[in-house]
């Protein structure tokens, strides 16, 4: 409108008088931006179907899920950050930021996790390490073999089928806590009315899935509960909260019944029709199956994790009971941080490594990358395999550091990124670092250190991370 009433300034050297407003408009003349096409359905905002020029530097699409998780990435606040404020704020109980209670209990359970010796700490390395590597050990080696030299897509599909079916199989209790938890938000999202129907339904549900009755909580959710609900988005087209809850009340039940028993040895015997599997795996029965899958090192991992438990709790006490503004953004940034950490985009192992070391605090995380060069898809099996450690820490007293360390066989070669205070004894800690990597009976192929400059960013040490491009691009 300003420019029509002729109230901005002239651009200069551009007069709209000499403008020929009969010149026919072309879709084709560079000068013209989203010109209509008769012959295509444009979008509700004109946009193009341009890349930007970061995303186009690797390929991205502006419009996809991928390209979205990358910038969701490099947005997320790191973990330890998150960590080292919200137990500086506990230690130094600060009443202000709304450490309550309830919250303040759950805070030193959790502290005192924390406090370890050379012992304690290898164990709950291996205990964190264990519990973020679901397809480990022989059984999941064969399959990773197979479905890397495989060029049948019947046989990778079954294997990938197999593994969809164990991830939910591996998942029940999780599954379960999810479908009780949802069904509880909902009976206070809909009307009281509708919600006194849906509670007696959910205490049912309860019970059957406490006595391990899956075919009978899958009866009563499908029979019942999904078709409760159903009938009342179709009496009150309610589209607010309980819309969405509904959505993920089907997805759990759809996992529920995918990770049965029955379910998962049905892909196990369509996995093992390939006469190659079948050769390899030593004609595995159905019950030495069950048993290898449930005394994995990931099952018992799962069930001894008491420091993922306790922080769990700890962040539903502080999100869910009011706790002051500052502690709830602390433990939502935790929370985010570790939905993207584990995301299936991620083709990284990740670990959290909090704990106090001669009476300081030291927040670590670390992601492992076990094969960075991928040796098997190249056709190199008989080289040795090339392992990318990337570790972020924060030393009481010290501050941030980051180090890359690259294993292949008995080399390593390690960068050390340090703190501006900790720079002058750079080549102390080269000498001391060179070391430890001797005594434990490698080679020290490359040490560096030197003053972190800006923190490295996991795409950068990872930069296999970008390969989801080529697959994943369903956002509309």
């Amino acid at each position: 409108m300003p420019d029509l009433l002729g109230v901005t300034n002239p651009v200069p050297g551009h007069n709209d008088n000499n403008v020929n407003r009969n010149m026919p408009v072309s879709t084709n003349d560079p000068r013209i931006q989203n010109a209509p096409d008769l012959n295509r359905v444009s979008r509700s905002d004109n946009r193009t179907e341009r890349q930007d020029t970061g995303d186009a530097a690797q390929g991205l699409r502006y419009d996809s899920n991928f390209a979205a998780f990358l910038r969701r990435l490099a947005s997320t606040p790191e973990l330890r950050e998150s960590l080292t404020t919200l137990f500086a704020m506990y230690e130094g109980t600060v009443v202000s930021s709304g450490i309550e209670e309830g919250l303040a209990g759950e805070m030193g359970a959790l502290l005192n996790m924390l406090k370890m010796d050379e012992a304690e700490l290898g164990k709950f390395l291996f205990s964190q390490m264990a519990n973020g590597t679901r397809f480990g050990g022989a059984l999941f080696n064969v399959l990773r073999e197979a479905f890397a030299n495989s060029n049948s897509d019947a046989v990778r599909n079954n294997i990938l089928q197999f593994l969809k079916k164990y991830t939910d199989y591996s998942s029940t209790d999780h599954i379960q806590g999810n479908l009780l938890r949802t069904l509880t938000r909902l009976t206070r999202a809909i009307p009281a009315s509708y919600g006194s129907q849906l509670l007696p339904m959910v205490s049912q549900l309860e019970e059957l899935l406490n006595a391990g009755n899956r075919a009978g909580a899958l009866k009563l959710l499908q029979g019942s509960i999904l078709t409760f609900l159903s009938g009342y988005t179709s009496k009150t087209n309610d589209m607010g909260l309980s819309r969405t809850l509904i959505s993920m009340l089907a997805l759990d039940v759809s996992r529920l019944e995918n990770g049965g028993e029955d379910s998962l040895l049905q892909a196990f015997h369509q996995m093992m029709s390939s006469p190659g599997l079948r050769e390899k795996l030593g004609g595995l029965s159905d019950e030495a199956l069950l048993r290898l899958l449930n005394s994995s090192s990931f099952a018992k991992a799962a069930e001894g994790d008491q420091f993922a438990a306790q922080l769990a709790r700890a962040a539903h006490t502080a999100l869910q009971n009011g706790s002051g503004n500052e502690v709830q953004e602390a433990f939502r940034n935790i929370v985010s941080a570790f939905l993207v950490n584990e995301s299936v985009h991620m083709p990284l192992n990740h670990v959290l490594l909090p704990m106090e070391w001669d009476g300081k605090m030291a927040f670590s995380e670390m992601w492992v990358d076990p094969d960075a060069e991928e040796n098997l898809k190249r056709g190199r099996g008989e080289r040795e395999n090339v392992l990318r450690f990337l570790f972020k820490i924060d030393i009481q007293n010290l501050g941030f550091f980051d180090m890359v360390l690259t294993c292949q066989g008995e080399k390593v070669d390690v960068q050390v990124f340090c703190p501006e205070r900790v720079a002058p004894f750079s080549q102390m800690v080269q000498g001391e670092l060179a070391r430890i990597i001797t005594d434990n009976g490698l080679t020290a192929n490359a040490v560096q250190v030197q003053q972190m400059v800006r923190p490295l960013t996991i795409s950068g040490v990872f930069p296999r991370i970008f390969e989801g491009e080529n697959s994943i691009n369903v956002k509309i």
